[in-house]
């Protein structure tokens, strides 16, 4: 699939999705923007701001074609960047009636769809019949916050042609915005949803009042853990060092910016779940690929005691303290 001098379409307008619009509008005369509702719209071309998220970031209106209308956005698209919550990804394409054929798709979602329990790649795969070679991953380190502040962060763009990442990586890269090309799609897919998961732990043990010494021990046995999963549901030769899977795990684990560290660390403060949902106006995807991390680590016989942890507490509502306290115990 050829995708140079291609028209590109951006699916989602959340803060990651604003950031990744900053990043687009610093390399594109126009794209193609969908946002949810008109107010967002008529917002965003009469002021030149995302009304709710990443409001400082200012766009330059004319590089924008936004619509309300994902069939416009996806017909007029040839590469087109998902980066819509994962809990909205199946209402958001129930809107869907023209065709993926053809179509180059760079999901950017760190989260599991919920009641299917597929990474957001294999659902495409499975209920819009997209193939291998017509998917891109786009994972961290990287914070929406820090990309509008233009402080350098780092992309890691996964894809089964070497050609194909490195033209969405040029649509990316930036002064701001450094970019490595990699062809383990399930792992770095796989691995931007396990991070979520590690960080929420994080942020539990931090609300109970633990530390930094064990915070550390804490992200060395998670990412461990996740090198165990990774090997065992996509095995193929990786280096879990690398950024999209170390990298992403430290800066979602103990950067104040993330979402699911806030959450966890609510959690362990002693909100309910629904509390802290309802409190944040962020989406913590971390919550919602517990159950289906904690289904698949079931299936394959894996033990994850981290990621057990984590359900215990969000999902069958165990005590926070004594579950990480036992969870302490098997930490080395």
């Amino acid at each position: 699939m050829d995708l140079s001098n291609k028209r590109v379409g951006l699916i989602g307008n959340g803060s990651w999705a604003t950031a990744i619009a900053k990043m687009l509008s610093e390399n594109l005369e126009t794209f193609n923007w969908w946002v949810k509702d008109e107010y967002a719209k008529g917002y965003l071309e009469r002021h030149k701001h995302n009304p709710n998220y990443l409001t400082d970031v200012e766009f330059k209106t004319e590089k924008l074609n936004i619509s309300t209308d994902i069939n416009e956005v996806v017909t007029n698209s040839d590469i087109i960047f998902l980066v819509v919550p994962s809990i909205y990804v199946a209402n958001c394409l129930s809107k869907l009636t023209v065709s993926l054929e053809n179509k180059f798709v760079v999901t950017s979602i760190k989260g599991i769809i919920p009641d299917h329990y597929k990474l957001v790649g294999q659902y495409l795969f499975d209920e819009f019949g997209l193939k291998e070679n017509q998917l891109g991953v786009v994972s961290g380190p990287c914070h929406a916050e820090e990309v509008a502040l233009e402080r350098l962060s780092y992309l890691t763009i996964a894809a089964e042609n070497e050609d194909n990442a490195q033209i969405v990586a040029d649509l990316l890269s930036c002064d701001f915005i450094k970019t490595k090309l990699s062809k383990d799609i399930y792992g770095t897919e796989f691995g931007a949803v396990l991070k979520n998961i590690y960080a929420i732990a994080a942020g539990i043990a931090h609300g109970l009042g633990y530390g930094d010494n064990f915070q550390a021990v804490l992200m060395s046995n998670a990412i461990r853990e996740m090198d165990h999963i990774l090997k065992t549901v996509s095995p193929m030769n990786r280096q879990i060092n690398d950024s999209a899977y170390l990298g992403d795990l430290l800066v979602t684990g103990y950067s104040f910016f993330s979402r699911n560290r806030m959450f966890g660390n609510m959690i362990g403060k002693g909100y309910t779940v629904k509390s802290a949902i309802l409190e944040m106006n962020m989406v913590a995807e971390g919550y919602y690929a517990t159950k289906g991390i904690a289904i698949l680590n079931e299936t394959y016989a894996i033990n994850a005691p981290i990621i057990n942890a984590v359900h215990k507490i969000l999902y069958e509502e165990k005590n926070a303290a004594k579950t990480i306290q036992k969870l302490s115990k098997k930490l080395d």
